[in-house]
């Protein structure tokens, strides 16, 4: 197997388990993964259950593309863009976990009320304002919440994870849902107890090289 289709098979396999994990619901999710001079990016339309390795469709960063059958996501602008700005980002994730997009609705972020926060880079996950999908608008948002952050909330949208790989974006996108459940839940009991700036700066330095590894080769 070639490494592009080796890509192409881990982001359908990726999308299958979003909607199997309950990250996301039907076609709603998209998932990029740099390749070459460009990314692969998930087609519009298309059942995950129905996708098949061809069906990815590949887009140089000028935002050209070919494929005869199938259209880039709706979201491929802030998927290419994203790519675009942030050199070390090699995959994205984007769907519409039930508490993420919760928060996501009532437009703020999640704080730190957990040391896993220092997964996304910092203090907080900040929520970027609303922008019509797949305008210019909300590639810029995504782009300025996304700075010195691995993941973002879309307000009254969703939330974006970023990896230098694949199965590091699904699991952040994993955390990130997971902290906002916890949010949610906590703000029940009258609101979270969040943990200093300082101790999170230590959770990030020991983060370092946590988190899920590629396999070495043999």
């Amino acid at each position: 197997m070639s490494k592009e289709l080796k890509l192409r098979t881990q982001i359908v396999e990726a999308c299958r388990q979003m909607n199997a994990n309950g990250l996301n619901q039907g076609t709603s999710g998209n998932i990029s993964a740099r390749w070459g001079d460009g990314i692969l990016v998930t087609p519009t339309g298309v059942p995950y259950d129905e996708m098949t390795p061809d069906d990815i469709i590949a887009m140089k960063l000028d935002g050209s593309w070919k494929h005869g059958d199938h259209r880039p996501s709706s979201e491929w602008r802030f998927h290419l863009d994203i790519h675009r700005s942030k050199p070390e980002v090699n995959a994205i994730v984007h769907c519409h976990p039930m508490y993420s997009t919760i928060l996501a609705i009532r437009n703020v972020g999640i704080p730190a009320l957990h040391y896993m926060i220092a997964a996304a880079g910092g203090p907080s996950i900040p929520c970027a304002p609303y922008a019509t999908y797949g305008t210019p608008e909300l590639s810029e948002h995504a782009i300025a919440a996304l700075k010195d952050r691995t993941a973002c909330l879309l307000a009254n949208h969703g939330m974006i994870a970023t990896g230098s790989a694949l199965g590091k974006a699904m699991w952040l996108a994993v955390e990130v849902e997971t902290l906002a459940k916890q949010y949610v839940y906590a703000l029940m009991l009258g609101g979270p107890v969040c943990l200093p700036d300082e101790e999170i700066d230590r959770v990030i330095e020991k983060f370092r090289d946590y988190g899920p590894r590629p396999k070495q080769a043999a």
